[in-house]
């Protein structure tokens, strides 16, 4: 029974050092990977300095008002993630594209991503840009919070919201909190796994974007460099930790929002929850002219299925 125990106990101890290792590895190979693709991948449009932190935004078209997209909770980089409708918007309407710190080639803050503070951080952004309202405001999936939230604040800003398969603020207040997927997420990234999973398959990172189908493959390089760059840092996961508390805040301040609102829900391909179909119907009770419309044969990012869709949905609030 000894030797048994002792060849049992040598297995454990060789195993623990052989996983040491390959962690060791694995956190050196994601480091040097990182390093280049920082090198590589540089930001696309301007950077200010918002809170003592470099954010970035991409702007585009022309036209009286500017829709400014909010991407939704963990997408890697905004910029790639929006080009199926900022490329249909071009030429008949002014947009910006968001990055929130945390997202794409925005730096990471130490201020907490509590509702109050994202919507000062996009407010002076958009101000220190030059970005002028009024604003269309597009939110995506989680941006629903700072999208309304926005609105709330400052309505005199804020021309229209089209929502994206975004969550009603009742919905999110009654969701568990999901850092851990968000931490799991970060752990994967910096122990260099996603990287290598990424090497076995490379649409593991974009599966459920519909393969990024409307997306040149130069941004879809990038877009998977930053979602290896940033999967799961501490400003997503904390996002998802304020969630209960910002969907609250948001409740409790004025729901009958005097500017239009489309709220474009997915189908899920058929496969549509029922309480996720609920909660959308009553979303557009937010505001005084609010309409929802169900796009088929889609998924949560819609825009990556449907993108002529939302991007007339949007065209059509530019012109209200």
């Amino acid at each position: 029974m000894k030797v048994i125990w002792k060849k049992v106990r040598r297995f454990m101890l060789y195993s623990l050092a052989f996983l040491i290792v390959v962690l060791i590895v694995g956190f050196v190979y994601q480091g040097i990977s990182a390093s280049k693709d920082f090198k590589k991948y540089q930001a696309v449009g301007k950077t200010y300095d918002v809170f003592n932190n470099k954010m970035h935004i991409y702007t585009g078209g022309e036209g009286p008002s500017t829709v400014v997209f909010n991407a939704g909770s963990g997408t890697p980089n905004p910029y790639v993630d929006f080009y199926p409708l900022y490329e249909k918007l071009d030429n008949k309407t002014k947009y910006a594209v968001i990055d929130r710190f945390g997202y794409g080639y925005s730096e990471i803050t130490n201020r907490k991503r509590e509702i109050d503070n994202i919507v000062d951080e996009t407010r002076k952004l958009l101000q220190e840009s030059g970005q002028k309202p009024p604003y269309i405001m597009v939110g995506h999936s989680l941006a629903s919070l700072e999208t309304i939230r926005y609105a709330q604040r400052y309505p005199e800003e804020v021309k229209g919201i089209v929502l994206l398969d975004a969550g009603n603020p009742e919905y999110y207040f009654k969701q568990k909190s999901l850092t851990f997927v968000s931490q799991v997420s970060q752990f994967l990234r910096t122990s260099g796994v996603l990287r290598v999973m990424y090497q076995f398959d490379e649409n593991v990172i974009n599966k459920k974007r519909n393969n990024l189908e409307y997306v040149p493959n130069k941004l879809k390089e990038v877009d998977s460099a930053y979602y290896l760059l940033g999967a799961g840092n501490k400003n997503q996961t904390d996002e998802l930790r304020q969630l209960k508390k910002n969907a609250e805040k948001v409740l409790k301040a004025n729901r009958g929002l005097e500017v239009p609102m489309t709220v474009i829900t997915t189908d899920n391909f058929g496969e549509i929850e029922q309480d996720w179909l609920d909660s959308q119907e009553k979303l557009t009770s937010w505001s005084s002219s609010g309409k929802q419309i169900v796009a088929e044969d889609s998924r949560h990012y819609v825009h990556h299925y449907r993108p002529e869709l939302v991007a007339e949905e949007i065209l059509n609030m530019t012109k209200r």
